[in-house]
C-alpha cells in the first residue's frame, strides 16, 4: 500500500507540472554553479576519549557523565531517559572538559535531549589545544585569544536538537552552563572533524618506534593543514604564509605526493602579491616561492604548469637583483625574516638572507634552463656566483648557519662541528630546524642528526603533543606537565606560561605545518630516496645511522616507490627497491 500510494505520488506531481508547462529547476542554475565553491574537504563526527576534569564529582550538578563517551549518531530522541543531566544553581554552574584524543580542525555538535521547557539553553564554548588552553579564559597572563579562530564564546543549544559551531584547531573541549535553574539533557558533545579524505601514499618505519611516531605525527600535523588551502596553523594563523609552505610542500611531496593545495597555494600567493610586492610583505617568502617551484618540478615535471609562472619569475628574479649592494651583498628591503628566534639578530638574519638569494637564483638559473631560455640561465647563474663572493660575518645562530652551509658559502662540516651540535638541541626552532637537519646531512652526520630528530621533535611527543608546534625551547620542558593534564601548583604549563613574540602563551600554535621538517628529511635521507629528472628518475642513498632497518614508501607520479634497507652483520647496508614503471634508478 506505501508503494502504491508513492507511485501515484510521483504520478500526481509530474501531471501536474506537464499541465501547467514547467521546467522543474535543476539543483543549481549555471550562474549559481559558477559561483559556488566546491570545498575538497569531508566532515566526520568523533566522540570523546575521555573526561579530563568535571566541577562536581557528587552526582548533584553533572549526572551521567560517562555516556559522552559513547558512540553516539547525533540524532535526538523523546525517549532517552537516561541522559548526562547539567544541572545548574546560582552558586553552581556545572562545566565539564572533553578530550577527542588527537589535535583536530573543525569544531563540535552538541546535541540535547528533551525537557519539559522548550526554550534554547545557553553554553559557554572553549576549545584548546593543550587542556590548559580549554580551562582559560581570554586575555591575561597567558594570553587566550579568540584571533584568527574563535574559541571561547557563549551559544545557545536547542531544545530536542543540535547545534553545530566552531572553526578552529583543538583537541579539548570545555562546555559551561552560563544560565541558573537549567537542568540540560545532553544527548552527545561530537567533534566535527574536518579535513581532507585523502591516503597516506609515503609512509616509513624503522626500528625504532620514536622515529616511526615522529614521521607519522610530522605527516599528520602537514595533513590537518591541508584545508581549500595550505595553511601554516589550523588554529592561528590559518593563512598562506609561503616560508611556511617550503617544509610543508616537502612533507605533502613525502606522504601525500601530487596534491592540488600546493599549487592552488602558490597560485593564491602570486596573485595576492603582483609584483613588486614581497610576498606576505616579507623578502625571503618570495624568495621560498621561487624554491619552492624548483622543488616541485624536480618532484613532478609539470611543464605547462612551470610555464604559467615564468612570467612572474622572471620579473621577481629580476627584481631581487636589485638589492645587491656593490660587494655583493644583499640589501633587501621589506620583512626581512628568517624564523622568529633570528628576528631579533641583524647578523644572522643577513647570513641567512645572503644564503637565501644564492639559493634562489641557483634555483632561477635551472627553471630557465627548463624553460629553454639559456639568455637568462647564465645571467641568473652569474648573479648567484656574485653573491657568493660576499659571506656574512659574525653569525653564531644556528639557522644562518645551516643556509650558509647549504647555499656553499661555508664548510658544512666545519660548521656542523662548531655551531650545529653545540648544546645539542638547545636554540634550535622548530621551521628552521629542517634546515639544520639537511645541514647536518650535508655533512655526512645523519646519525646525529636523527638524535636531534629524537631529542627535540620527540620532546614534544613526551609532553603529549599529536602535532607539532610553532615553537619548542627544550629549556621550556624542564619542570612542565604534559599539555593533556591539568597543571598543579608548582609545576609550569608548557602552553600558557612560555612563548615569545607572536606566540606567547596560549596563542601558541600547537599544530604548524613547518615544523613537519622531520617526516621529509627521514624519506629522503633515512630511506634515501630522491627524486630528479621531473620525477622520472630517482636516486636512492639510504643513511640508517644506528637503525637495523628501515623501509617505506614514496608517491610520485609514475606510482610508489617501495625501499627496503637491512643492516648486515658487517655494517653494511643491503637494500631492496622495488620501482614503478616508468622510472629509472640513477647510481
Amino acid at each position: 500500500m506505501q508503494k502504491l500510494f508513492t507511485l501515484l505520488l510521483v504520478l500526481h506531481v509530474c501531471t501536474c507540472v506537464r499541465a501547467q508547462n514547467v521546467t522543474l529547476p535543476p539543483v543549481f542554475t549555471q550562474q549559481e554553479s559558477e559561483n559556488a565553491h566546491r570545498s575538497p574537504m569531508t566532515k566526520t563526527y568523533l566522540t570523546p576519549t575521555r573526561i579530563v576534569w568535571q566541577s562536581d564529582d557528587s552526582g548533584k550538578f553533572i549526572q551521567h557523565p560517562e555516556l559522552l563517551l559513547k558512540k553516539s549518531n547525533g540524532q535526538v530522541a523523546v525517549n532517552d531517559p537516561k541522559l548526562l543531566r547539567l544541572i545548574s544553581t546560582a552558586e553552581h554552574k556545572p562545566g565539564i572538559l572533553l578530550d577527542y584524543g588527537r589535535e583536530l580542525h573543525g569544531g563540535i555538535k552538541i546535541s540535547m535531549g528533551i525537557k519539559p521547557g522548550k526554550e534554547p539553553v545557553k553554553v559557554r564554548v572553549r576549545f584548546g589545544e593543550s587542556a590548559m588552553e580549554a580551562m582559560s579564559n581570554v586575555g591575561g597572563k597567558r594570553n587566550a585569544t579568540n584571533e584568527h579562530s574563535l574559541r571561547d564564546f557563549i551559544i545557545e543549544v536547542p531544545w530536542l536538537g543540535s547545534i553545530e559551531v566552531g572553526e578552529t584547531g583543538f583537541r579539548f573541549v570545555r562546555i559551561d552552563l552560563v544560565d541558573e535553574g537549567v537542568n540540560m539533557p545532553l544527548y552527545a558533545v561530537q567533534a566535527a572533524f574536518v579535513y581532507r579524505d585523502i591516503p597516506y601514499l609515503g609512509s616509513f618505519e624503522s626500528s625504532d618506534e620514536r622515529l616511526n611516531e615522529i614521521w607519522r605525527v610530522g605527516a599528520y600535523t602537514v595533513h590537518l593543514n591541508m584545508q581549500d588551502y595550505l595553511w601554516d596553523g589550523i588554529k592561528r594563523d590559518r593563512l598562506v604564509w609561503v616560508g611556511d609552505l617550503h617544509p610543508e610542500i616537502m612533507t605533502v611531496a613525502s606522504v601525500f605526493g601530487n596534491n592540488n593545495v600546493v599549487p592552488r597555494s602558490l597560485d593564491l600567493a602570486r596573485d595576492q602579491h603582483p609584483l613588486p610586492q614581497w610576498m606576505n610583505t616579507i623578502s625571503s617568502y618570495s624568495m621560498w616561492w621561487l624554491i619552492i617551484h624548483k622543488q616541485w618540478f624536480d618532484n613532478y615535471g609539470d611543464l605547462d604548469y612551470l610555464k604559467e609562472q615564468e612570467a612572474y619569475m622572471i620579473g621577481l628574479l629580476d627584481q631581487l637583483e636589485t638589492f645587491i649592494d656593490e660587494n655583493n651583498g644583499e640589501i633587501l628591503n621589506g620583512g626581512r625574516f628568517l624564523d622568529w628566534p633570528t628576528s631579533p639578530d641583524k647578523k644572522a638574519v643577513h647570513a641567512g638572507l645572503q644564503s637565501m638569494m644564492i639559493l634562489t637564483f641557483d634555483a632561477g638559473s635551472d627553471m630557465m634552463a627548463t624553460l629553454g631560455k639559456p639568455d637568462l640561465q647564465k645571467k641568473y647563474a652569474n648573479v648567484a656566483l656574485r653573491l657568493r663572493k660576499h659571506i656574512p660575518e659574525g653569525n653564531t645562530t644556528k639557522q644562518a648557519a645551516a643556509m650558509m652551509a647549504l647555499a656553499g658559502l661555508v664548510d658544512a662540516q666545519q660548521i656542523n662541528k662548531d655551531i650545529l651540535r653545540k648544546d645539542g638541541v638547545q636554540n634550535m626552532s622548530t621551521f628552521y630546524g629542517y634546515y639544520m637537519l639537511e645541514a647536518m646531512a650535508n655533512a655526512g652526520d645523519h646519525a646525529g642528526a636523527m638524535d636531534v630528530i629524537r631529542q627535540y621533535w620527540g620532546g614534544m611527543l613526551d609532553l603529549g603533543a599529536t602535532t607539532f608546534w610553532e615553537d619548542f625551547d627544550i629549556n621550556d620542558s624542564r619542570n612542565a606537565v604534559r599539555i593533556d593534564e591539568l597543571v598543579p601548583a608548582g609545576k609550569d604549563d608548557i602552553h600558557g606560561d612560555f612563548g615569545e613574540f607572536c606566540y606567547v602563551g596560549y596563542r601558541h600554535s600547537f599544530c604548524h605545518g613547518w615544523a613537519s621538517g622531520p617526516t621529509a628529511w627521514m624519506s629522503q635521507h633515512v630511506l634515501g630516496i630522491t627524486l630528479l629528472e621531473g620525477g622520472d628518475a630517482v636516486k636512492i642513498n639510504p643513511h640508517l645511522g644506528d637503525l637495523k632497518y628501515a623501509k617505506g614508501t614514496y608517491p610520485t607520479k609514475h606510482g610508489l616507490i617501495r625501499v627496503m634497507h637491512f643492516k648486515g652483520v658487517d655494517g653494511k647496508v643491503q637494500s631492496v627497491v622495488d620501482l614503478p614503471v616508468g622510472m629509472k634508478q640513477i647510481k
